[in-house]
C-alpha cells in the first residue's frame, strides 16, 4: 500500500467492520421538542431525534446543522453538547447490527420551514407532558430531560 492510501473499510450501518459516528439533533422551541418518525432502520416507524451520521471531512457541529435542515426543513445553530453515548443494536449470532456512537447536541433554531425530509417520515413538536405518546426510547427520553432543563436555565 502506497503512503497516504486509505485501507479499505465496510461503509455499511449493518453489521459495521467499526462504530460509525453518528449527530442527534435537540431542537427546543417554546417549550416544545422537534421529534422524528424514522423512515428506515435502524427504529423505523419509531419516533426518535432528528440526526444521523458524520460524513468524512465534516465537522461534528456542520453534521448536526445538516441532518437538522435534510430531516426537518429547519435551519439551526448547534450549541452544548448534551449526551455522549453509545447505541449498540445486537443482530445475527449476538453481532452488533448497529453500532453507533451519538452524539447529542442542543440547538437553537435559526429559521426554515418545518417539513419531514431525508429519512424522516414525520416531524411533530412535543411538550414534555406530550412525551410519553411518543413511545420514545429511555435513551432518547434522558436526553430530551436534560436539554429541557439546559433550555429553562438559559
Amino acid at each position: 500500500m502506497k503512503t497516504g492510501e486509505r485501507t479499505p473499510q465496510s461503509t455499511t450501518r449493518e453489521y459495521p467492520d467499526r462504530p460509525i459516528v453518528g449527530v442527534g439533533t435537540v431542537i427546543i422551541d417554546q417549550g416544545r421538542v422537534l421529534l422524528v418518525k424514522r423512515g428506515s432502520p435502524p427504529l423505523l416507524g419509531e419516533w426518535s431525534l432528528p440526526g444521523g451520521v458524520v460524513e468524512l471531512g465534516e465537522t461534528l457541529r456542520a453534521a448536526v446543522e445538516r441532518e437538522a435542515l435534510e430531516e426537518t426543513g429547519l435551519i439551526v445553530k448547534a450549541g452544548e453538547v448534551l449526551e455522549v453515548l453509545d447505541r449498540i443494536i445486537p443482530g445475527k449470532d449476538a453481532a452488533p447490527q448497529y453500532h453507533y456512537v451519538l452524539i447529542d447536541f442542543l440547538c437553537a433554531m435559526q429559521g426554515g420551514e418545518l417539513r419531514a425530509g431525508g429519512d424522516a417520515a414525520d416531524v411533530k413538536w412535543a411538550s414534555e407532558s406530550d412525551l410519553e405518546k411518543f413511545k420514545l426510547e429511555r435513551l432518547a427520553l434522558d436526553v430530551i430531560r436534560k436539554a429541557f432543563l439546559a433550555a429553562n436555565s438559559l
